[in-house]
C-alpha cells in the first residue's frame, strides 16, 4: 500500500530519492575533504576508506529500508495505536516493518553502492574466490546486524517509549564510526564494538581481510569470516528482546 501510494506521484518520489541520495552522500563528502589535506588516515588511503564507507552504508541502507520504521514504535506505544496491530492476523514485527514503508531510502543504498564500486575499481586487491564471496556476504550480514539492533531497540521502546535516539546511536552512530579505519580509534573502543556490540563484524574485520591488513587487536583470522554467524546470533537475541517487550505491553492504560 505504501509503495503504491509513493509511486502515485513519481516526480515527487524521484525528488525524494535524489534528496536522500544527496543528503546521505554528505558523509562521504566530509571524508573527501579530509583527504584533500592528507594522503592517509590511520594508515588507510582514500580508496580503502571508501571501501569501509561503501560496505557500512550499504548495510545500514538495506536495514533502514526494511526495518527503519521500527524507530517509530515508541509513538505507537504512547498513543495506544499499537493495539490495532495486535488484532490483525499478521505478525506485529512485520506490520511494524511495513508501517509507512519509505522507498525513498533506496537513495542511501544506491549512493553507498556507487562509492563501493568506485572503491573497488580504485583498489589493487589480490582477488580470490573467497574474497569475492566475502564482499556481498559482508554487506548482507552487516544489514542483518543493523536490522537486529533496530528490532532490539524497538523492543526496548516498549519500556522506555522515547528511546528512538538510543537506538539511533548504535545504528546511525555505529555506521558513522565504521566508515573510518579502526586504527584511528582507541583499542578499548574497538574491543567494545567487537565483543559487546559486535559492529566490527559489519565491515571492519572482513574489510581488513579483503585489504590484506592486520587486525589492530590481533584476533584470530577466522573471525574475519564470522559475520554471518554473528548476524544470526544478533537476530536471535533481538527476537528475544522483541518478544519480551511485546509481552510486557499493556496499552496506554486509559
Amino acid at each position: 500500500m505504501w509503495i503504491r501510494s509513493t509511486m502515485a506521484y513519481r516526480t515527487s518520489f524521484a525528488l525524494t530519492v535524489l534528496g536522500n541520495f544527496l543528503v546521505t552522500g554528505l558523509d562521504f563528502v566530509a571524508i573527501m575533504i579530509m583527504f584533500w589535506h592528507t594522503d592517509v588516515l590511520g594508515g588507510f588511503a582514500v580508496a580503502e576508506v571508501a571501501l569501509l564507507y561503501g560496505t557500512a552504508s550499504a548495510s545500514l541502507g538495506l536495514a533502514d529500508l526494511t526495518m527503519g520504521s521500527a524507530s517509530r514504535l515508541g509513538r505507537r506505544v504512547r498513543d495506544g495505536t499499537l493495539d490495532t496491530l495486535l488484532v490483525r492476523p499478521v505478525p506485529v514485527i512485520a506490520q511494524v516493518a511495513a508501517d509507512r514503508f519509505a522507498l525513498r531510502r533506496l537513495g542511501r543504498v544506491s549512493q553507498a553502492l556507487l562509492v563501493l564500486v568506485w572503491a573497488l575499481s580504485s583498489l589493487e586487491v589480490a582477488w580470490t574466490p573467497v574474497k569475492a564471496l566475502l564482499l556481498p556476504v559482508t554487506v548482507l550480514s552487516g544489514a542483518a546486524i543493523f536490522g537486529a539492533l533496530m528490532v532490539a531497540g524497538a523492543g526496548f521502546q516498549f519500556l522506555a517509549q522515547d528511546a528512538a535516539e538510543v537506538q539511533n546511536s548504535f545504528t546511525y552512530g555505529g555506521n558513522t564510526m565504521l566508515q573510518y579505519p579502526p586504527t584511528i580509534f582507541a583499542k578499548d573502543l574497538v574491543r567494545g564494538v567487537t565483543f559487546i556490540v559486535p559492529l566490527a563484524f559489519v565491515n571492519w574485520l572482513p574489510a581488513l581481510r579483503i585489504l590484506d591488513r592486520q587486525d589492530p587487536l590481533g584476533l584470530p583470522g577466522w573471525l574475519d569470516f564470522a559475520g554471518p554467524v554473528v548476524a544470526v546470533g544478533c537476530c536471535f537475541l533481538a527476537g528475544l528482546a522483541w518478544r519480551a517487550g511485546l509481552r510486557s505491553y499493556r496499552s496506554t492504560g486509559s
